[in-house]
């Protein structure tokens, strides 16, 4: 089955070609970061304008390079949410109108859903259950994946998501948007134990997390700081941040584990391609005979494969695609991962566009 992938919650336009028997066949994805980080984050209108100008351009890219035409196609994936609602309008509006013109299912994939299974892109995957860590720039959460649509939500950030705590730092330290990468970097030259910075919520009984605390210590200890702040500051406090970072993540994660018994570990989203959290968490998970998991590197971000992948799986076990509702569609800017997937509609025989109209589809 050949599913097309779109993704548009947010500053991140992908889309992607999954095959459910040959795996990722193409994908192309443009980030608006350069235009965002004027502001020093994501303006929701900007955004929304930008997916309107990239969507059409990298759905012929990725046809273009995978060698297929639209009636190749067996079915559409597209986030439908959480995210920004205008963003979210962009890629619904795409993915139902191809899915219109060829007549095949559309089927909304919950955003998080996608980086949960992302690791299904991996050559080594995970097998069910396993615990996943969801860290991004919106979202901490911790979550125990007992079976397909199975989810429990185990732990979640109280207040600010690990991401933003990275990006607030790297903005404190005269880095711009986005943070991670910056403050990852100079965390690499930093020296452990030089400035002391807060573990939120690390000995709490709970699985929850907060970050909120750990930022405001990060802004306190750089206003302290005479200026300019010297490079060996930044290096330090930037390898502090990132240590009690991962620390909590890594603590949370090893709880998570010995309460549920499983075996295995998935670490997805934006943050899950920290250099050092990859490291600790491989490190304190091989001690304890745990599996670890990540999806590729350059699918930690937002992307369209995770969302054909995902859509993938779903339709692997659905036996009847027919639905007999095929007006309209809907976003979710707020969804709970209880209930992850829609298939929104599939038009029966009855509603079977004909085929010389087809070639007008693209």
């Amino acid at each position: 089955m050949l599913i097309l992938g779109i993704e548009s919650s947010c500053d991140e336009t992908g889309v992607a070609l999954y095959d459910t028997d040959k795996g990722l066949i193409a994908d192309a994805l443009h980030t608006q970061i350069e235009m965002h980080r004027l502001y020093g984050g994501v303006v929701p209108e900007l955004a929304s304008r930008d997916h309107i100008r990239r969507i059409i351009p990298l759905l012929n890219e990725v046809m273009k390079k995978a060698g297929k035409m639209p009636q190749d196609l067996d079915a559409v994936a597209v986030t439908e949410g959480p995210g920004l609602a205008g963003a979210l309008l962009v890629g619904n509006s795409v993915a139902y109108g191809i899915g219109l013109a060829l007549d095949i299912p559309v089927v909304g994939i919950h955003h998080l859903e996608g980086h949960l299974l992302s690791s299904l892109l991996a050559e080594d995957k995970p097998t069910f259950p396993f615990i996943a860590l969801l860290v991004s720039g919106g979202h901490t959460q911790i979550m125990e994946v007992r079976a397909l649509g199975d989810y429990e939500l185990l732990g979640e950030t109280l207040d600010d998501a690990a991401g933003e705590a990275f990006d607030k730092t790297a903005q404190a330290l005269g880095y711009s948007y986005p943070g991670g990468p910056a403050v990852s970097a100079l965390a690499e030259k930093g020296r452990p134990g030089a400035i002391e910075l807060p573990r939120p919520l690390i000995h709490a009984p709970n699985l929850d997390f907060s970050f909120s605390g750990l930022k405001t210590a990060v802004m306190n200890t750089v206003r302290k700081e005479p200026k300019p702040l010297s490079q060996e500051f930044k290096n330090n406090l930037a390898r502090a941040f990132v240590d009690s970072v991962t620390d909590v993540l890594v603590t949370k994660c090893l709880k998570a584990l010995k309460k549920t018994g499983n075996k295995f570990l998935v670490a997805a989203g934006g943050v899950s391609a920290n250099k050092q959290l990859r490291a600790r968490l491989t490190e304190a998970c091989r001690r304890r005979g745990v599996k670890v998991f990540f999806p590729p590197q350059a699918l930690c971000t937002d992307n369209g494969a995770m969302i054909a992948a995902a859509a993938g799986a779903h339709l692997a076990e659905i036996k009847d695609l027919r639905n007999k509702k095929p007006d309209g569609f809907s976003i979710k800017p707020r969804w709970s991962l209880e209930h992850p997937i829609t298939i929104s509609f599939c038009f029966g025989e009855h509603r079977k566009i004909p085929a010389e109209h087809r070639k007008y589809c693209t």
